[in-house]
């Protein structure tokens, strides 16, 4: 979900009695449920895909921490303002996480950041679209993050140990997410006609794209069966997107909201929602960086990393320091 556009770097799934003594013997250890770990030998394609799932978690959440942040300041009252603000510090502590998480692979912070503004790896199409409203912080905690926490409970069972383990608490702390934002949906629901309307609004506004979380159609996304089969994904996109939709079309209706769908319909047979898919063509076009926001979150990174300079710097000088007089002493 985090994750969109992820490439698998690896060859077409091999049968295990096709693959070279070290590669099955890789294989089988997943197979088995075991952790693959740092020091661990894996696949070249393995670690490069982890690195390119991991990243673009990370900048997902750092980048996530902008629509909101920028309301942190206008929340209504005090409370709803020292909860959004725990939010975006949950946000950023996420991607610490990951960001550790990707480095054990091998691959060092600099160089995820300098694939980001470079536009080498992305992050998620949602965070591309502008939060215009108090409402829409509802629709982000409730809608986004029931959508992340959809893709991401799975990802504490996949196969990289690192990364599963971060992905324990950050479920944890999303999950208080989704319930902040649908508080917030409830009490605007329940509120003025005013306020029920901005409520349906957000809806309106946020649906579609949270649909696009999950990543192209199954039929489009050709390269998720290796890194199904290395449980580095754990679900298709579309069984994740299917799931969200059945879970969360009963919350919007207790809210007394409608799904912008006309074609959302129970399906008995299935047991499950029919519904419309998202627009491609829309979701394609954010992605390749033509979205609402995509200059705007992009340049707000860019300048995070270039005003965070002199920090770094002075971060590494005093570890050179404190190393020079540790060695002077010994």
């Amino acid at each position: 979900m985090y994750a969109q556009m992820v490439k698998s770097t690896g060859k077409n799934v091999q049968a295990l009695e096709d693959m070279p003594p070290e590669e099955r013997a890789f294989q089988e250890r997943i197979d088995r449920g075991e952790k693959i770990e740092p020091k661990d030998w894996m696949p070249d394609a393995y670690r490069k895909n982890l690195i390119r799932q991991i990243g673009q978690h990370a900048h997902s959440e750092i980048v996530g921490q902008l629509p909101e942040g920028n309301w942190i300041t206008r929340a209504p009252t005090l409370e709803r303002k020292a909860n959004l603000l725990a939010k975006v510090q949950d946000e950023a502590g996420h991607g610490l996480y990951l960001y550790c998480a990707a480095e054990t692979l091998g691959v060092s912070r600099d160089e995820l950041f300098e694939m980001l503004h470079t536009g080498k790896m992305k992050y998620s199409s949602i965070f591309n679209y502008p939060t215009l409203t108090w409402a829409d912080m509802g629709a982000v905690g409730w809608l986004v993050d029931g959508a992340a926490i959809m893709n991401q409970v799975p990802l504490q069972r996949t196969s990289y140990g690192p990364y599963a383990r971060a992905m324990v608490r950050i479920c944890k702390e999303e999950s208080f997410h989704q319930r902040q934002g649908y508080h917030i949906m409830m009490t605007m629901a329940n509120g003025s006609s005013e306020q029920k309307r901005m409520a349906q609004d957000a809806l309106n506004r946020f649906w579609y794209p949270s649909l696009m979380m999950f990543g192209p159609s199954d039929k489009d996304s050709v390269h998720s069966a290796q890194s199904m089969a290395w449980k580095i994904k754990m679900n298709t996109n579309d069984e994740l997107r299917q799931k969200f939709v059945d879970e969360t079309v009963p919350q919007a209706e207790y809210l007394g909201l409608t799904v912008p769908d006309e074609n959302l319909k129970w399906n008995e047979e299935r047991g499950a929602y029919d519904f419309s898919e998202p627009d491609w063509e829309e979701f394609y076009n954010v992605v390749s960086g033509n979205g609402p926001c995509n200059v705007e979150r992009l340049e707000a990174r860019k300048k995070a990393w270039s005003d965070g300079e002199w920090v770094r710097e002075a971060m590494l000088a005093h570890a050179e320091k404190k190393a020079m007089r540790k060695e002077a002493a010994e």
